[in-house]
């Protein structure tokens, strides 16, 4: 059965093999944008301003479903005080918008949410198996993830059924974080960062619009899942297999944890906390990661 879906955040690195994906399943979509464009006859585009509060409400006629990407990038500027509120008020005021215009809206009948979290809601926590029944983390990212969720709650209340992604670090090559660990590497100057222990979970993004569009079709899934490969590695497994894909070696010394407390300040929980999270909920739904093993992956996206 087709749908029509409202996607935010859509020119986002998920976003658009996502859409293309939806297209050739036979659905609908609308965008919602600061900047709508209609520059894909496909797709139908619709302005809003999260900070003036103002959302295009035809944008919502017919919508059966809303995928919720939108959201600052957490690495592109250093963290200052300003900057943590746009962190966070994109994600939270957006999904507020979203609430108060399907409360108002008479003709609305969305069915279902599926909403965008990280796997920094569980914050630092070492070698611990992390599962969806584990507690929240302390942290910034780990409170950016509590808010975002606790605002997708608020909407999946009113009567929707809501699905959130606690998404691992999304590997791409032409954006995301492998494009910033894979150049360094291949120019010969990659360096394991801190201890190298610290786990990373990721998903190719294949998978992750595969599991966006999973969601979607599987009435079933309701909560929190986590959006991962069966295989987290640690950042020195990670970085040594990128230098082996491109036949570099590591030989520079690991970046200490004091320095990257130096040069990134707060924003080292980037790169330094370790989040081992288990994706076995999400699997036994009967979702397949075409992509498990990182080495895998890195063989797709690089050729």
């Amino acid at each position: 059965m087709s749908l029509r879906v409202l996607i935010t955040g859509a020119k986002g690195l998920i976003g658009e093999p996502l859409i293309k994906l939806l297209l050739s399943q036979g659905n609908s979509i609308h965008i919602l944008s600061r900047t709508p464009a209609n520059s894909n006859p496909a797709v139908k585009e619709f302005g809003w301003d999260i900070e003036n509060g103002s959302i295009d409400e035809r944008s919502l006629e017919g919508v059966d479903a809303i995928i919720h990407l939108a959201g600052e990038n957490i690495g592109a500027k250093p963290w200052t005080t300003k900057r943590k509120h746009t962190i966070v008020s994109s994600r939270t005021k957006s999904l507020e918008l979203l609430f108060r215009a399907i409360k108002g809206h008479t003709h609305a009948k969305v069915k279902t949410l599926i909403s965008a979290s990280a796997v920094g809601y569980y914050g630092d926590r070492g070698d611990e198996i992390l599962t969806e029944t584990s507690h929240p983390g302390t942290g910034f990212l780990a409170d950016t993830c509590m808010q975002w969720e606790h605002a997708a709650d608020a909407l999946a209340a009113l009567g929707h059924r809501g699905v959130k992604r606690r998404t691992g670090v999304v590997l791409a090559r032409e954006g995301g974080a492998l494009p910033k660990i894979a150049g360094p590497v291949k120019s010969g100057f990659g360096t394991i960062l801190g201890s190298g222990k610290q786990w990373m979970p990721w998903v190719h993004l294949h998978d992750a619009a595969h599991a966006y569009v999973h969601a979607l079709n599987n009435e079933q899934m309701e909560g929190a899942y986590n959006l991962s490969s069966p295989r987290p590695v640690t950042n020195k497994v990670f970085t040594e297999t990128v230098a082996a894909i491109h036949r570099k070696k590591i030989w520079l010394p690991n970046v200490p944890d004091l320095a990257l407390r130096i040069a990134l300040g707060e924003m080292k929980a980037i790169v330094l906390s370790s989040n081992r999270t288990d994706s076995t909920k999400l699997q036994d739904t009967g979702f397949n990661f075409k992509y498990a093993f990182l080495p895998e992956a890195l063989h797709d996206l690089y050729g």
